[in-house]
Formats: structure tokens, sequence, C-alpha cells
């Protein structure tokens, strides 16, 4: 008879713990082929189509699409392999010894794949799985019949018997809320406790007097019906929990960790753009039909790798174990990209090789990644510094908090007209604010300063640049 093989969320790579389910790929009873992708999920850096390592007739899933697993979570099984004739022992029949894939995913083999322990249902869910494949149909059907749904009459004492979940964020949640899961009835398939129900019955005990039980599903959806406006003023000030996870999750243990171990400081000067943009105009006349415009981000980038080329302080990280400054020899540029999904910040790789028509393909190419959510976790780290034009959202200035581990972060204003004195003259000129955070156990003051400023005298006479061609 089949085996019904586990399959647990692989370690998707870049020191990642958990991952959300995106979309399923394949539905209960589909026949899937060896590292066939069964499931979409979104981690942290990026969307991740994910290979299962069996080949065979999906049994179960584990999770609704929203819901966050920790990496080695079941995701789904899998019944591989086929009755053999009559007679024949089972283990000796094709597919049972070697079903699974001969690749590896990153912290997960197929070699010797366990079998997958008989799970307890509770009374109030069946255990009969419809499937398509002829042969795996006649394996369930010899199984011990399944137990049908109790009537609520007969309905199990909830103080004793199994609890009729399966996400182990649900159940999770429910611990952290010091919440009795046997006191709620599921909203789910035949009774299944999903995540909206736990979150209903935390909000109704968080209006709830001190020591009173948390409420079951159904009593909560009354109570909710018919609150009065005092307890519903109660309700509303508690306010809507958001989870940190995702990309924004991400973000933020980024950023408190960047708060926490990093001493910045701020500088930042005004410029005038004037030139750099009439430099800008003249580059993008002269190119032929289908040939990309160089961009404005793409010059930055490219005056940046040219003053980290002058002050390589900046192009470094902090050995905090060590107690050592380590200056990286390569400059690998990442810049900040506001998608749907929040805030990533994409890396181009070896920008000080490359010239500035590069540098803007390269942006380019990232960027539309960025938008379609396809970009690797490779593309997203490795950063050595971070240019961050917050312009784009009509900002004039920002003091941004630096890409751990990194040591400095160039912030570009918006460029408008405005009043500047040119040769002596009141004139009206393209302006913009530059500011520079960096990590002060790098370098002092006056080496920051030199770096903007450096910064500033390119952007302002772009002729500078000539020098480091």
């Amino acid at each position: 008879m089949p085996q019904v093989l586990e399959f647990k969320l692989p370690d998707l790579g870049e020191g990642l713990t958990e991952a959300e389910i995106v979309r399923w790929l394949v539905e209960v009873g589909d026949v899937v082929a060896i590292d066939q992708p069964v499931v979409e999920v979104e981690t942290a850096k990026a969307m991740v189509e994910v290979p299962c390592p069996y080949g065979g007739v999906v049994t179960a899933r584990f999770g609704d699409e929203g819901t966050e697993l920790p990496v080695g979570a079941p995701l789904l099984t899998v019944a591989v392999g086929t009755p053999g004739p009559a007679g024949e022992d089972p283990d000796d029949g094709p597919g049972t010894e070697d079903s699974g894939s001969g690749n590896v995913l990153v912290g997960y083999g197929t070699g010797a794949p366990p079998v997958r322990r008989r799970r307890v249902r509770p009374d109030g869910l069946k255990a009969t799985v419809a499937v398509s494949a002829a042969p795996v149909v006649a394996a369930v059907e010899a199984a011990p019949p399944a137990v049908e749904a109790a009537s609520p009459a007969a309905a199990p004492d909830p103080a004793s018997g199994p609890v009729p979940v399966v996400s182990p964020l649900v159940r999770r949640l429910a611990r952290q809320h010091d919440l009795d899961l046997r006191r709620l009835v599921g909203s789910g398939p035949d009774g299944l406790i999903l995540r909206a129900d736990v979150e209903s019955a935390i909000r109704a005990a968080a209006g709830a007097p001190a020591g009173a039980p948390a409420p079951e599903a159904a009593t909560v959806a009354s109570a909710a019906a018919g609150a009065s406006p005092a307890s519903a003023a109660t309700a509303a000030a508690v306010g809507e929990r958001i989870p940190l996870r995702g990309v924004r999750g991400a973000v933020a243990d980024k950023l408190a960790r960047s708060r926490r171990e990093i001493p910045d400081a701020t500088c930042w000067v005004d410029a005038d753009a004037t030139e750099l943009m009439a430099a800008r105009a003249s580059m993008n006349s002269v190119v032929g039909p289908g040939t990309p415009k160089v961009s404005v981000l793409a010059l930055l980038a490219r005056i940046c790798t040219a003053a980290l080329a002058r002050y390589p302080e900046l192009n470094a990280t902090v050995d905090q174990e060590a107690r050592e400054i380590v200056r990286l020899p390569q400059v690998h540029l990442g810049f900040a990209a506001q998608t749907e999904r929040g805030l990533v910040v994409p890396v181009v790789r070896d920008a000080h090789a490359r010239s500035t028509e590069s540098i803007g393909a390269e942006i380019a190419r990232l960027t539309e990644a960025a938008r379609t959510g396809t970009l690797t976790p490779a593309e997203l780290t490795g950063g050595t510094f971070t240019l961050n034009n917050y312009g784009v959202f009509g900002v004039d200035g920002s003091t941004p908090i630096i890409n751990h581990p990194e040591a400095a972060m160039l912030g570009v204003g918006r460029i408008v007209p405005k009043p500047w004195v040119h040769d002596g003259q009141l004139a009206v000129r393209q302006v913009v604010q530059l500011s520079l955070t960096f990590d002060h156990r790098v370098c002092d003051g006056g080496t920051a300063g030199g770096f903007l400023r450096y910064v500033a005298d390119c952007v302002e006479r772009p002729a500078l640049l000539l020098r480091s061609l």
C-alpha cells in the first residue's frame, strides 16, 4: 500500500526562519511529480515557489493562504508508491525506497524521508480523503473507517479530547494570549479552528472583565452583534493589531538592530544640481532609439562609487565580537525601493567597476524585479553602502537609518527650483539637499564631511567625475 510522507517547509537560506503561504499550487487529491512546485511562499526577502521532493498524491495540506509557518513545520503529505500483487510485501514495491527527489533543498535532505505519523483526528473531523489516482483510492478505502462527525447532541466534552487545530500559528497565537482552544467552536470545515476564530475570541476577551473565561466563537459572534455602545467603545480603544511579519517584520528587525548597535550621526548640505541635470539631458539627447536613458539615480550612484574610492572608511562594517573595523574592497551598492510589499534594498554588485550606463541598466532591472516580487535573496543581501532617494516622495530632507551591518547611507531629497546665489548673482537654480548618516565608529566627522562635500561638488560640477574615469 502507498506510503504517506510528510513534506516540511525547508530552510530557504539567508537565515530565514519562517515564511507565509501566499498561494497553494495544488489541491488535496492532485497527483504531483517529483520537484513540482506545490506552494508559493513569501519570506522576508522574496517570493519563492517551493518544490516537493516526492511524487504521488496529495493527501493533506497544512495552513491556509496567509498563514505564517516556521521552517520545519509540515506543508503537506503525499501518498507515494503503488500496491503490489497479492502476497507481495508492500515495502518491496517500486517507489517506496526511491520516491524522493535527488535534489537537496537548503537544510533539507530527501535521502531517507521519515514516514508520517498517523495524526489523531478529533471526533468533529472526517478523516476520509478523496484522491484521483485509482491505486491510492483502493489503499485509502482499505484503511479503517473514519469516524463520522458527531451530532450536536453527542458533542464531546470540551475539557477532553484532541483540539481541532491544524495550523501551528493558531496554537501559538492562542498560547500567547492564554486562550483555551477547547472552549472555541471553529468556523472552518468540520469545526476546524481558524486564525479568525482565535482573533475574534482575543478581541472579545480584551473587553471582558479580568479572569473571565474566553468565550466560544459562536458566543463571540452573537455578543458582537448585540454589543452595547459602551462595550463597542472599549473594543475600539484596544486598537487594530497588525502582525509584524514578512517584509515588514524583516525591516522592523533590521532597523531596530541598527538603532541598538550603531552610534550614528548625520550631516547634510544643499547643492546646486543645475549642471548635473543639464549633463543628464545632454547624455540622453544623443542616445539612439531603444537605448535606455540615464537616470538621476544612476548618476548619483556613480558619484557615490567615486566618493567611496576617495573615502574607503565608509565602505566598511564593524565586527563587534573581534572589535575590528572591516574595510571592504568591493562596492556593492544598495538602493532603497518602495514596493507594494514594503521597503526593499536591492544591491548592484561590483558597482565600483561599472559605468554610469551599466549601473543604470542594473538599477532598472532590479527595480522591475522588486515591483513584481521576483527578487532573489541574493539580490537583496551583501550590500556595503546604500543610496536612498527619498526625493521621489516629494520631501527635501531626512535622517535615514543605516542599513545594518553597513556603515553609511547617502540620502537624496527632491530637486526643485530655488533662489540661489550663482556667480555673485541671485538666480533660480535646481537645488537638492544631500544627507549622510554614518557609523561614528568607523570614522570621525571630518571624513564624513569630506565624503559629503565631494558628492556635493560632483553634483554641482559633474566634470569632476572625469578625474576618476
